[in-house]
């Protein structure tokens, strides 16, 4: 039990190489994706109410353990008002950098300095449905790990490639030799977001709500391209900025202008 609470803190989920899934939904989808499951932790009410017997029947085919867990541990552990009395310890998904590049022409979603876990979430898994080949996590973003981010995936977090904890310079650096052109999102930039061309290879750039991008990745960027607003209004939510962007490129794939 002391094992599983440390997987609550970034550095020692990052030392073991281990996070936790909770809830039934991605549970399920550990069990049934490529990636290591060590053990499935239950409640006795979730094991006597009836919906545990696949879940039992995927850890058994998988070789991962089941054992109880007090319902006061799980609730340490959860981050949900109302736990479903279910969750696994499962091995972080290894991404390299080159696999943010297939399929081609590839489209990659950086984000820089996102602290919000359900944003970020939210944002890989948008970036996944809208067709991205892979997301760039700059250092001073939220943990992917973090167990909200992990809850706002929706299980993308098993199967998208994400790299995370990359310097800007590395970044840039690496999607420049790759090919890539950054299109940064920028309240003052100058080229509203749907007359770009994102046919090409591009890395979409999200910065934190508030405060945007570096300074070096706007320098860096091929185009500085802005969300129109109304005025007197706030910058959108990063999620949201982030699924505009990036529905616009999957449009003009789709479309082919």
């Amino acid at each position: 039990m002391k094992a599983l609470l440390r997987l609550a803190r970034r550095r020692d989920r990052e030392k073991e190489e281990r996070f936790f899934v909770e809830g039934v939904r991605l549970v399920r989808e550990a069990l049934s994706e490529p990636v290591t499951v060590d053990a499935v932790y239950c409640t006795q009410k979730f094991l006597a109410g009836g919906r545990s017997e696949d879940i039992l029947a995927a850890a058994a085919a998988k070789g991962a353990g089941v054992y109880e867990i007090p319902p006061e541990v799980l609730k340490r552990l959860s981050r949900v008002e109302e736990p479903q009395g279910v969750l696994a310890v499962a091995g972080m998904r290894k991404s390299e950098l080159s696999d943010l590049l297939v399929p081609a022409p590839p489209l990659v979603v950086v984000i820089d300095g996102v602290q919000d876990p359900g944003n970020l979430g939210t944002i890989i898994r948008t970036a996944h449905a809208a067709g991205a080949s892979g997301a760039l996590l700059l250092t001073g973003t939220v943990d992917l790990y973090n167990p909200k981010t992990v809850r706002a995936t929706a299980g993308t977090i098993f199967h998208f490639p994400v790299v995370q904890g990359v310097f800007s310079h590395q970044a840039i650096e690496f999607l420049t030799r790759a090919g890539l052109r950054l299109a940064v999102a920028e309240p003052r930039g100058a080229i509203p977001y749907y007359e770009y061309d994102f046919r090409r290879p591009v890395a979409v750039v999200v910065g934190a709500e508030g405060v945007g991008p570096k300074t070096e990745l706007i320098e860096a960027a091929a185009a500085r391209v802005f969300i129109p607003m109304r005025p007197k209004t706030e910058s959108l939510n990063a999620a949201v900025a982030a699924a505009l962007l990036l529905y616009e490129a999957a449009r003009q794939r789709l479309t082919g202008r």
